[in-house]
């Protein structure tokens, strides 16, 4: 390969170029690909590359607990599980109408693979996506430099356009965990959208988070345009 053109896509950090032009200028050769065709191949495989950089770094931020896919999940080990339903949810129409949804289920049911590999789904779609368990959440609002930027902790839970909080309902929360998730689920409203897990009744998210009021709230808020997924 031509030293010069090499150093030039270098220069141009055109690396899916570099790496594929010497194939593909055998391939050209081989069935006597016209110029344009030749250009079109190139350009495509420079494409493929970009995004395939462009998920890693969408994954990276996200921050899954684990990387999860559809193609993963046991469809044969929860037949409660709606199969066309999540497929459904995985064209990301929900996020383009920045509608919510909730997954509702005891534990073990598969809420957080499916969640995950929905986040996952998203990010190829090319959105933003963030992951977090309820404790982060809090944790995340609770933590020392909270205290000194809490509109950074916030903006980070404004930001992506869609948001995973899962594992609602575990165990009660700290005082005060209303109020933050009640915060974020209001600034969300109708402008992004939210996934959700719970594995306890929706009556009973006033006592996990030790405030009826914003848990009624949060609610009003969050299932005014949700869709409840259940899975038994």
């Amino acid at each position: 390969m031509n030293q010069s053109l090499q150093t030039s896509l270098k220069t141009l950090r055109l690396s899916g170029m570099l790496q594929s032009l010497e194939v593909r200028v055998q391939e050209a050769m081989g069935n006597h690909l016209t110029h344009a065709e030749f250009l079109e191949l190139v350009v495509q495989d420079e494409m493929l590359v970009r995004k395939e950089r462009q998920i890693q770094r969408g994954v990276k931020v996200a921050a899954f607990r684990d990387l999860k896919t559809l193609d993963d999940f046991d469809w044969q080990f929860n037949p409660s599980v709606r199969k066309k339903q999540i497929y459904d949810l995985s064209t990301c129409a929900f996020i383009r109408e920045n509608r919510d949804v909730l997954f509702f289920g005891p534990p073990g049911t598969g809420k957080s693979h499916l969640v995950q590999a929905l986040g996952y789904q998203a990010i190829k779609a090319g959105y933003r996506v963030r992951y977090r368990s309820i404790f982060d959440v809090v944790r995340d609002f609770l933590g020392d430099d909270a205290f000194v930027g809490q509109d950074k902790v916030l903006a980070r839970y404004l930001m992506p356009d869609l948001l995973i909080i899962d594992d609602m309902g575990i165990k009660l929360l700290p005082k005060r965990s209303g109020e933050y998730l009640f915060e974020i689920i209001m600034r969300r409203y109708e402008t992004r959208s939210t996934i959700m897990t719970s594995n306890r009744p929706l009556e009973d998210w006033g006592k996990l988070i030790g405030d009826v009021p914003s848990a009624t709230a949060i609610l009003d808020r969050f299932l005014h345009h949700a869709e409840i997924i259940t899975i038994t």
